[in-house]
């Protein structure tokens, strides 16, 4: 007997991390020439040592670490959210309109469900993050894809043009996944104010705002008096503290938006982590300086890898920042075959673009992601080399 299965789950892709990872059956290494694992924007060291022994002082010596806690999040995260975000952004965010999730990736899910449901739109630049697309999908609402063409900065003119009587919301990702580039302040502002006219959320995902490697706040998004009602911040703790296991990010948003995000949080989780919250409150508070040395090192990686891929024939760089490059290949194989060909022939894990584009984009089989945060220098310039050597 086969039991029913919901046509928009089966409609949705298989997740492209755990697609690619399968590339690596049955595929034997060689001690001196290991994989070269780019395929994942993940740090794979532990967090700090201090946050760690405050993760199990917390374990050890609190019992109200392992209990229920409130649905939108820890009071003492979320007033601190509130007050350096204030401070960064110069603008003036409130305790109350901050919720803190299971991850970023949960934010964006909560935050789409109170705003979209069957049969509506949402505009998503492509290249586009693609477990954004795939919740989308799975709620039975519409990626309409915008391109970005050469630069890969999103054009509000071109999102007009895209918007319907059904569209909800426009989502943009700065720094940007899969593509690495930051996108300008006047960039978001004009997509803040084309949201605002027609009614709509502009939701920005800003999981990677403490790699950015310009100066300063990114935008003026929060210093906008009447920022709320429209603008949707998204913000993930597992990067900049290493928490990817605690599974801890935030929605920062109006009060009354989040009085309906709490119907869901309270659905699919009830509440956060408490210890992953515990761990990014003491990160929050303690780890200023750290942070930054983290973010100087992957500004480090990013120049490696940018000169890395001046010097390879025919490839091009298309955008680089945050934890990503996203190249174009110079081969007549699409990059899906080529991503496999790589595995096997080069030791090295990295993911097509046709797992960030619509199915059937051309321009998709020439471009790949390379995920550069869990490499050093010295594996960057391995990467360079493996991808030279290759031969079609």
């Amino acid at each position: 007997m086969t039991l029913p299965l919901n046509p928009a789950m089966a409609a949705t892709e298989a997740p492209p991390v755990m697609e690619a990872r399968r590339w690596l059956e049955g595929v034997v290494f060689a001690p001196d020439r290991p994989l070269i694992n780019v395929s994942q924007a993940a740090p794979v060291d532990p967090p700090h040592e201090g946050l760690r022994q405050a993760l199990a002082d917390a374990a050890l010596n609190d019992p109200a670490a392992h209990l229920y806690g409130p649905v939108l999040g820890m009071d003492e995260l979320r007033a601190e959210v509130a007050a350096q975000w204030s401070a960064a952004y110069g603008g003036k965010v409130a305790a109350h309109e901050v919720a803190i999730t299971q991850g970023c990736n949960q934010a964006f899910a909560a935050v789409v469900a109170t705003l979209a449901g069957h049969g509506d739109e949402v505009i998503l630049p492509t290249p586009w993050y693609f477990n954004h697309k795939m919740w989308l999908d799975m709620q039975g609402v519409s990626a309409v894809a915008l391109p970005v063409g050469d630069g890969l900065i999103p054009d509000a003119g071109q999102a007009a043009a895209l918007i319907t009587d059904r569209t909800r919301a426009i989502v943009l990702v700065s720094p940007n996944n899969p593509c690495g580039v930051e996108y300008p302040a006047g960039t978001l502002r004009a997509f803040h104010d084309l949201a605002r006219a027609h009614g709509l959320a502009l939701i920005v995902d800003e999981t990677y705002r403490d790699f950015d490697a310009r100066s300063g706040a990114p935008h003026d998004l929060f210093r906008d008096p009447d920022w709320r009602g429209t603008f949707i911040q998204l913000y993930s703790f597992s990067k900049a503290y290493r928490l990817t296991g605690h599974r801890v990010g935030a929605i920062v948003a109006d009060a009354g938006r989040l009085a309906q995000v709490e119907k869901f949080l309270d659905t699919v989780a009830i509440c956060p982590s408490q210890l992953g919250q515990i761990g990014a409150l003491w990160g929050m508070r303690n780890l200023a300086q750290w942070v930054a040395g983290e973010r100087d090192e992957i500004l480090t990686r990013r120049a490696a890898l940018v000169a890395g891929m001046a010097r390879l024939n025919g490839w091009k760089l298309l955008g680089c920042g945050a934890f990503f490059g996203y190249v174009e290949h110079p081969f007549d194989i699409p990059s899906p075959e080529l991503a496999r060909r790589l595995v096997r022939e080069a030791g090295v894990l990295l993911l097509p673009g046709t797992m960030f584009m619509p199915r059937g984009d051309a321009a998709a089989k020439r471009q790949l992601r390379i995920a550069f945060a869990n490499v050093d220098v010295l594996e960057i310039g391995q990467l360079i080399g493996r991808l030279s050597a290759f031969r079609a």
